[in-house]
């Protein structure tokens, strides 16, 4: 086991997992720097969501490595694996994932709370990006009584909230219109930039993923190529993406 360069906070070699005897990632290599945006794009069932799922410590691979800032992820236990998604990572998903009995506010400040940070500051924090994502009105609400574009910027209010290392979005604004789509990407985007986040973001979009400073194309379980795109000229030139053979 090799450690990876210390220029990337997420890298991975070699991945290999299947669904039920059907594959999900056939060999699988790439890093990810430190505060990039690097989409991952690619037909429904190509892989996308597996793979991040695999670099975020949700999904052990059933081959292959996984690291974070040097620490072998696929080899911790299910609680350190538990913990470091809780203070190191973000996690966007198309559905929200609110809990229904918590209010607006209480779900934008969970992951603070888990961790043990007081009452009054996770409110805040929380209370900070809602406003940002023009969502604060409904901070006492409970998530039932909003809209689906509603709960999902609560959704990316509750990753920006806890000031992750990485946030994972797994098509983040599949089922929103396209006005909401636009302020929930423009607000991600420009938040991880000034914080200095790095997103892995999952997409079949080609607006969206022209947002990102790379895009790496699946199909099948397989990265197929590597896109630097030309608006960022400083990722010219990274290797994102290869093939395990």
């Amino acid at each position: 086991m090799v450690a990876p360069p210390d220029n990337d906070v997420i890298w991975a070699r070699s991945l290999h997992h299947s669904h039920n005897g059907s594959p999900g990632l056939g060999g699988v290599s790439l890093g990810v720097r430190e505060a990039e945006i690097l989409a991952v794009t690619g037909p429904r069932g190509s892989g996308k969501t597996t793979l991040l799922h695999c670099l975020s410590g949700r999904l052990v691979p059933q081959e292959g490595e996984v690291w974070f800032n040097s620490v072998p992820v696929h080899t911790m236990a299910p609680r350190a694996r538990e913990q470091l998604r809780r203070e190191r990572f973000g996690w966007i998903a198309a559905d929200p994932e609110l809990v229904p009995e918590l209010t607006v506010w209480e779900n934008a400040a969970l992951p603070l709370l888990l961790r043990g940070v007081s009452h009054r500051a996770a409110r805040k924090a929380a209370t900070e990006w809602l406003e940002r994502l023009d969502i604060a009105s409904f901070a006492r609400k409970r998530p039932r009584v909003l809209l689906q574009a509603q709960r999902q910027r609560i959704s990316v209010a509750r990753a920006l909230a806890a000031q992750p290392t990485v946030i994972f979005a797994d098509e983040p604004t599949a089922t929103l219109h396209r006005a909401d789509r636009t302020q929930v990407l423009r607000t991600l985007t420009t938040a991880a930039r000034s914080h200095g986040i790095t997103v892995v973001l999952a997409t079949h979009d080609a607006e969206v993923a022209a947002l990102a400073d790379r895009a790496v194309p699946m199909l099948d379980g397989r990265c197929v190529a590597t896109v630097t795109l030309p608006a960022k000229p400083e990722a010219e030139g990274r290797a994102a993406c290869s093939l395990s053979v």
